[in-house]
């Protein structure tokens, strides 16, 4: 597998979807690696995107160069290595729109809430159903977005983070 200088988005999501496999752009490669079991899409724009067994997603607005302008995540979970300077795709969650700001992430989605926790940089989040402002977070913060509930970044437990990286062998 290819890695780039780290820029990581993990996302985790539970709802039903379309599969990603069926929806993976022409110039990305597919390979599967174990422990934990997942696939890894490597793509010619810069993005490496790490699925588990239960990942549902899609792109949306495919470029010529075959990047996406956006990334359609509704069950499982993904990880994203994003080459500083590639392309950057925005996130969409059922609850959450995230955008990548050069850093270190873990997005999850649970019933009626999307929670976002960044690691090491900056992360931009909005309400996806609405036009209030956004909250960026820094290394450290989180944030649960709930529909009409205002957005407010406060420090996460590191056991929470941990968590979900583990579902990738980090």
């Amino acid at each position: 597998m290819r890695l780039f200088p780290k820029i990581i988005l993990a996302l985790i999501v539970l709802a039903p979807a379309v599969s990603a496999q069926s929806q993976r752009p022409a110039n990305c490669e597919i390979a599967t690696v174990q422990d934990p079991e997942r696939q890894v899409l490597s793509c010619a724009f810069g993005v490496t995107i790490e699925l588990d067994a239960a990942a549902q997603m899609g792109f949306l607005g495919v470029t010529d160069g075959g990047a996406p302008d956006v990334i359609e995540l509704d069950s499982g979970a993904v990880l994203l290595e994003v080459a500083p300077g590639e392309a950057r795709p925005q996130i969409r969650t059922p609850h959450a729109i995230a955008a990548v700001r050069g850093t270190i992430y873990v997005v999850e989605v649970e019933g009626d809430k999307t929670s976002v926790f960044v690691i090491e940089g900056e992360v931009a989040v909005t309400q996806r159903d609405a036009n209030g402002a956004d909250v960026i977070l820094r290394a450290g913060d989180g944030v649960d977005v709930r529909d009409g509930a205002a957005l407010e970044a406060r420090p996460w437990p590191a056991e929470r983070a941990a968590g979900l990286l583990a579902r990738f062998g980090r």
